[in-house]
């Protein structure tokens, strides 16, 4: 479904006159299959943000191609409606002036419904993601963090796509609200049959609900394993990564 084909990014360094390039990421390739969830691991400056800005189009590699179902996803009407993204920083993830209403149906609204429909489907997407339709009132700074990340969730959903990016969605979550985010995700998951691209530096997480994890080190894929078989990782650098969690 999402193919990422010999992807290059470099960034300017050293000032704005400077000519000096530091290469982010260099030959990166894998895909991503309907229904599946595969995490990309990987510590601090590693690379795996910047990759994740261009798989959903956020940026351009300089080199190489993402594609989804076959199509250029440089190409806005490629993505719109087929893959979603969850950031890190749900605090300005939402407009602070729109309501949760606005916020969601702001992605609703794309979908040429009537507006009962669309109220009907607000309804639901709240209830799926654990909050009550009365927060259709609330403003972001009314809400908890794990709030608001459920409410860009439902977001997300909304637009009914076939791949969710989610970039470091719950690491500035609380441990017992992580646990419960990911617990919905896996809901979710089952019921809309999305792919989700899992980008975290939190190998238990990624663990947890991943089918497949790619262990991304300075720009490049070290290695990718099945969930179920990290523990027969090859690489020393894989396995000092996923020290914390299997014992080698």
């Amino acid at each position: 479904m999402l193919i990422v084909n010999s992807v290059e990014k470099s960034y300017k360094t050293g000032g704005l006159f400077s000519k000096k390039t530091q290469k982010i990421l260099k030959g990166v390739s894998f895909d991503c299959q309907r229904g599946e969830s595969l995490g990309i691991i990987g510590e601090s400056g590693s690379g795996k943000s910047t990759l994740g800005r261009l798989i959903v189009g956020i940026e351009k590699p300089e080199a190489g191609t993402v594609l989804f179902e076959q199509k250029n996803i440089a190409d806005r009407s490629v993505r719109l409606g087929n893959i979603s993204a969850v950031f890190q920083d749900y605090k300005s993830s939402i407009n602070p002036f729109y309501t949760v209403e606005k916020a969601i149906m702001e992605t609703l609204i794309l979908q040429n419904k009537s507006r009962k429909e669309m109220q009907a489907k607000m309804d639901q997407l709240l209830i799926q993601v654990g909050l009550d339709t009365s927060y259709k009132t609330n403003y972001p700074h009314e809400l908890s963090g794990g709030e608001v990340q459920r409410v860009c969730i439902a977001r997300a959903i909304a637009a009914e796509p076939k791949c969710i990016l989610f970039d470091e969605a719950i690491s500035s979550l609380d441990v017992s609200v992580q646990t419960q985010v990911l617990d919905l995700l896996k809901e979710l998951k089952q019921i809309y049959n999305i792919s989700y691209i899992f980008i975290t530096h939190d190998i238990q997480a990624a663990a947890y609900i991943c089918d497949r994890v790619i262990i991304f080190r300075d720009g490049q894929i070290e290695e990718t394993a099945d969930v179920h078989q990290l523990r027969h990782v090859r690489s020393a650098y894989a396995k000092k990564l996923l020290g914390a969690i299997i014992p080698f």
